[in-house]
Parts: structure tokens; C-alpha cells; sequence
């Protein structure tokens, strides 16, 4: 077996382990990184998002950050937690909490150490600013890094690389060894050449399970077959960090039998190809009925909810129907991010034909949510209130009839963006065992820390991977005894 001594060994090449990387390697540290993929294709799911940030300046978080992020941190609302996060982080009691649900000195860390890591990251050349995004409505603001996720990983493995970080591609880590006093002193991986162990400190930077079929099988339950990762890194994404710290006695922590769920066409195999117009149109499944509303508030802040009804539909799929007056919204193009055309009909009755769809049940679809809607006052770009009447499930925005040739419809399907279930750690990314205390020489940063219940807090997951990378990363580099 070869073997390797590292200070760190960083698990992972996605902005969570990057960041660790880096920040361990600035203090000093020898640092290693491993990466399942191969180096083109280094920087997991974090390569290919957009990397939105729930911040409304480079300095500061959105003013609901902390609330939102509590009241998706267990599986029943914790007004405790709530109240708690409303006082000034000084007057926190902290108080007693059980594994597994929201830490008020965790959320607290993300939120206050938000605005340093952005300032951290533009030493490195990165450049932010409110850039346009995929939602024609939104109820907050989302900073974005120019040039979205890639310019993140690449920008930072440029860092880690100048560092002197030592980066093993093609390697995937398999198991964690422990000291007689239960510290983490090393890793063991295998490659194409045999197995490999890396002494030293270890931070798992490996983001979820969404590449797993047994494991989301396993959590999620047999509906998983009709998921698929959101893109090509997710498929790099197969649990073993989760795993060997659960192996050693770490806490879980999040949802495990939930995902962060964005609405695709399935059709297409490019990364993200998100369908966000749903809320001009109706939505239908295979029978050709409607089955939720599909304009509850703002597109970012409800499309989640809506994609879970989708996933709940007979074969996990369904379909936007739209007619001609959907091209008249400004920059509608925007809310469609599928590299596959619409399927296009002069009548209802082909577009069902076109979808394999019943055309009478697609036809009375239609007809009674026509006969629901109302004048009002229509107003695309933000929440107008003009909902249907007296039609179950109802519309509760933008309700304009469908009877304008020529039709357009999209299939829609949920991808899994990313796995909720992960570990339980502390505010600097230390990796808590079952009875809470840390597991000494253990770090986690980024997706495999265990975050969300019910619904995911847009715009931070990359947020918690820069931070708690940070974190990680400065604390993994102390000396043992210090």
C-alpha cells in the first residue's frame, strides 16, 4: 500500500474543499486533495452551478437569512430556534439542542462569516455583482460570482495549486482510521494503482448521495428511480464521505429521505436544463388533469414545492402547457434553460396527440380552468394576484386563460439537486459525534454537512461550502495541540 503524509487531507474538489484547501494551505499546511473525477472534470456539482448567494451585498446576507434558515433546520418548526436567532448573536444562549436539527451557533457562523469569505475569495482575482438570473420573479436578492461556479473552482484550485496543495485525481476515498484515543489520523482511498493511505487531518468536501442509486433507494424510497442528478457532477456524488464518518460514530444530520428539487426537461442532457415558466401555463400529468398551483408567490421561492408535486405524478412527469401569450412576457427566454424546442401545436387537440396525453381529459382540463379565470389585472414581473375562482387545485397568480394558438408545452421532471441528509458539525466545521461532541482531527464543509428539512433556503448551498470550507480549513491547520 503507498503511502502519504499530509497535514490535511481535503476529500473533494467542489468550492467546500477547495476553500478548505486553500485556507489550510495559506496558514502553512501541507495539503492534499482527492477527487473521484478526472482533472477536467474537477470541482463536482459546484463546476456547473451558477452559484447564486443569498446576499444582498458582498458584505452582508439577506435580512430573512437566519429565519429561513431555521425554519428549514428540523423537521417541525422550532419557534425556540426562531426566537432565539432573532436576538443579537452576542445574547444567544445556545442553548441545549438535540443532533440532527439546526445549530443557532452554525446558522450564526454561515451568516457572519458570509461577507469575510466573499472578501477572501476577491483576493483571489473573483469578481461578484447582481447578475441576471433564471427567475422572471423572485422575492430576494442572489449575488452571483462572474462566471458562476467554474470561475469559483477554478479560481480557487489556481490558488491551491500556487500553494504548493498536492491534488490526486482519480481517487476515491473509501475509509477513515482512528487512534486509540478515537482521533482521525488518516484516510484510505484506492486508485487505478491499488490502494492508498493519506495521513494527517481530514475534511470531507464530497458532497451528498444523488449519484448513488442503492443509497437513494435506501432513504428516499423506490420513487428515486425517477430522479437523476441535476448534472454531470452529481454523478461523481456517491456517499462515502457520509458513510465512513457514520461508520465512526458521527451524527447525521438534515432530512436523509429528502433532496433539493428543481424542475428539468428530460429531454435533455446538458447540466440544469431548468423549465421555470410553469407559472404562465397550467401543469398536467399523464391523465391529462391538473394537479397543484402552479403560481403560488415568486417562481424562486416556491418552485421547489410545485417540482415536489411533480415527482409525486404517475412516472414522476408532467407537462407545461402554454399558449401563444407566454411570448410576450419580457425576457421570458430567461425562465427556460433547456437546450431542447418546445413540442409546438395549432390546437389542443394535436398538442395532446404531440404528448401522449388523452385529448379529452386535456381538453376539459383546459376548458374548466378557462372557465375559472377572471379579468384583473395581469401583471407578468411581479405577484398580481389574479387567480382563478372557484377551480380546485386553484391558481393563485397570473391565471390568463389558454386559448391562444399556437400551444407550446415542455415535459417537466424533478431532478435531485443535491442529497439533504448529511453529518452534524459545530460553527467551525468540526464533525460531531452522537452524543455531540466533536470527533477530533474530522472536518466536513459544504453538501455533507446535513443542513435542510421539508425545503432548501435558495441560494446557500455554495454559500455554506465557501464559508465552512474557510472554516474547516483555518481550523484543521492548528497544530493539534494548540
Amino acid at each position: 500500500m503507498r503511502c502519504e503524509t499530509f497535514d490535511v487531507v481535503v476529500v473533494g474538489s467542489g468550492v467546500a474543499g477547495l476553500s478548505a484547501a486553500v485556507a489550510a494551505a495559506e496558514q502553512g499546511a501541507r495539503v492534499a486533495v482527492l477527487e473521484r473525477s478526472p482533472a477536467e472534470d474537477r470541482g463536482g456539482q459546484s463546476r456547473y452551478t451558477e452559484a447564486y448567494l443569498r446576499m444582498k451585498s458582498e458584505t452582508e446576507v439577506t435580512d430573512d437569512f437566519e429565519t429561513h434558515m431555521a425554519e428549514n433546520g428540523s423537521g417541525a418548526v422550532d419557534p425556540d430556534l426562531i426566537a432565539e436567532l432573532a436576538r443579537p448573536p452576542a445574547e444567544r444562549a445556545a442553548p441545549a439542542r438535540a443532533l440532527g436539527v439546526a445549530d443557532p451557533e452554525v446558522i450564526g457562523a454561515l451568516s457572519e462569516n458570509a461577507g469575510p469569505t466573499i472578501a477572501w475569495l476577491k483576493g483571489f482575482g473573483l469578481r461578484f455583482d447582481f447578475l441576471p438570473t433564471q427567475f422572471l420573479t423572485k422575492s430576494q436578492p442572489r449575488l452571483l460570482p462572474v462566471g458562476g461556479g467554474l470561475a469559483l473552482v477554478e479560481g480557487l484550485a489556481a490558488a491551491a495549486e500556487r500553494l504548493g496543495v498536492v491534488f490526486f485525481y482519480n481517487t476515491t476515498a473509501q475509509r477513515l482510521e482512528q487512534d486509540q484515543d478515537g482521533v482521525v489520523t488518516a484516510l484510505l482511498a484506492r486508485n487505478g494503482s491499488g490502494r492508498l493511505r493519506f495521513e494527517g487531518k481530514v475534511v470531507l468536501g464530497c458532497g451528498g448521495f444523488e449519484g448513488n442509486a442503492e443509497m437513494l433507494t435506501r432513504y428516499i424510497g423506490p420513487r428515486a428511480v425517477y430522479l437523476r442528478p441535476i448534472c454531470k457532477g452529481g454523478h461523481f456524488n456517491r456517499g462515502e464521505g457520509i458513510q465512513m464518518a457514520l461508520d465512526i460514530g458521527a451524527a447525521g444530520s438534515g432530512e436523509f429521505g429528502s433532496f433539493h428539487a428543481e424542475p428539468i426537461d428530460p429531454r435533455s442532457g446538458v447540466s440544469e436544463p431548468s423549465i421555470f415558466i410553469f407559472p404562465y401555463g397550467i401543469l398536467v400529468n399523464k391523465d391529462g388533469q391538473r394537479f397543484t398551483d402552479e403560481a403560488p408567490g415568486t417562481v424562486d421561492a416556491h418552485y421547489e414545492s410545485v417540482t415536489r408535486r411533480i415527482f409525486e405524478q404517475r412516472d414522476g412527469i408532467a407537462w407545461v402547457v402554454l399558449d401563444a401569450k407566454h411570448m410576450s412576457i419580457p425576457n421570458y427566454r430567461l425562465g427556460i434553460r433547456t437546450d431542447k424546442a418546445p413540442v409546438v401545436a395549432g390546437s389542443l387537440a394535436e398538442l395532446a396527440r404531440e404528448l401522449g396525453l388523452p385529448a379529452e381529459a386535456l381538453q376539459a382540463t383546459v376548458a374548466a380552468y378557462n372557465a375559472a379565470c377572471v379579468p384583473g389585472d395581469y401583471s407578468p414581473l411581479t405577484l398580481d394576484g389574479l387567480a382563478t375562482q372557484g377551480l380546485v387545485p386553484p391558481k393563485s397568480n397570473w391565471a390568463l386563460p389558454i386559448d391562444a394558438a399556437p400551444y407550446h408545452a415542455y415535459p417537466i421532471m424533478s431532478a435531485n439537486v443535491f442529497t439533504f441528509g448529511g453529518l452534524s458539525v459545530d460553527a467551525h466545521g468540526r464533525v460531531l459525534d452522537t452524543d455531540g461532541a466533536s470527533i477530533p482531527g474530522l472536518y466536513a464543509a459544504g453538501e455533507i454537512i446535513g443542513t435542510y428539512f421539508r425545503t432548501y433556503t435558495g441560494a446557500t448551498s455554495v454559500l455554506k461550502g465557501l464559508v465552512f470550507g474557510r472554516l474547516a480549513g483555518l481550523d484543521a491547520a492548528r497544530p493539534s495541540n494548540a
